[in-house]
């Protein structure tokens, strides 16, 4: 097997970064970043060492077996591959990521190490955060940057948030401080869907990477996915009153732009839909 090239030669290369985790509701954001390492036929470039970042109790390491015979430790970690983008000379540098759980700035330091040595000249970070949205409605991506003049470079909005940030904020904050043009496109996951895959919210993130770079991302199956997904989650609703009348609320005041939540125990409705998803085969968080 052929190592990966340490130093390849790229050309304008894009940096698109995924974390599982706090930043990555339904699944959204990272099923985006290994749909674009599938597609676009990515190849291994280096790899975060575990040891540094990561507490094993919370991010455990998981077993394999090779042959069926040989019986290995895969480590879990934040890995870089490369691909050429189909129908251009450009190349993406993609981060498939898990939020660490230690020493963060040191982690964004190893990261921008990689963008100065790979040369690359724009950072794209995708996550995905719960928002009191009704499934029916089509998938609101924002983007957004941390300082004026890339917002304006890049076309998105400022970031004007306060508050507790992940991996994702945190590494788009120090890109800026490191002068690379960087940005956030996020994904609005309804709550009380959060706990099962949503390939709704991963289709929207695709879209806006398409238009930030101009070229046209291969969805495969992934809309079909997004189709079954929403009639899932319709066809609980019908079955359960009481979600069937949240998921009206929410819809009323979506119409209306009424950001109240309902008067509903949204986080019992959670547990209610990825009981029904069991049910059904179709696999929640625990599955």
């Amino acid at each position: 097997m052929t190592a990966p090239d340490p130093d390849p030669r790229l050309v304008d290369p894009v940096m698109i970064a995924a974390f599982e985790g706090w930043n990555d509701a339904g699944e959204a954001a990272s099923t985006a970043l290994e749909h674009l390492e599938l597609s676009w036929d990515a190849t291994p470039l280096a790899a975060v060492d575990p040891e540094e970042y990561y507490d094993f109790q919370v991010t455990r390491p998981h077993v394999r077996y090779t042959d069926g015979v040989t019986r290995r430790i895969e480590w879990q970690t934040t890995r870089l591959s490369v691909a050429t983008i189909p129908g251009t000379e450009r190349h993406v540098v993609l981060v498939n990521g898990i939020e660490p759980n230690l020493r963060w700035k040191s982690f964004c330091a190893e990261l921008l190490g990689h963008v100065e040595r790979l040369g690359v000249t724009k950072v794209i970070t995708l996550g995905a955060l719960l928002t009191d949205i009704p499934h029916t409605r089509p998938t609101t991506v924002s983007g957004i940057s941390y300082d004026a003049t890339s917002a304006d470079d890049l076309r998105v909005e400022p970031s004007t948030y306060q508050g507790p940030t992940g991996i994702v904020g945190v590494f788009q904050n120090a890109c800026v401080e490191a002068g690379v043009p960087a940005m956030s496109f996020w994904a609005a996951v309804p709550h009380y869907v959060s706990q099962a895959r949503v390939p709704k919210a991963a289709v929207a993130l695709l879209q806006r990477v398409e238009e930030v770079l101009d070229v046209e991302v291969p969805l495969g199956g992934l809309p079909e996915q997004a189709e079954e997904w929403e009639r899932t989650v319709s066809e609980m609703a019908e079955a359960d009153d009481e979600v069937r009348e949240y998921v009206r609320q929410l819809e009323e005041q979506a119409e209306a732009g009424d950001e109240v939540l309902p008067e509903a125990d949204g986080d019992a409705i959670a547990a209610d839909f990825e009981r029904y998803l069991r049910r059904r085969g179709t696999g929640g968080t625990g599955s």
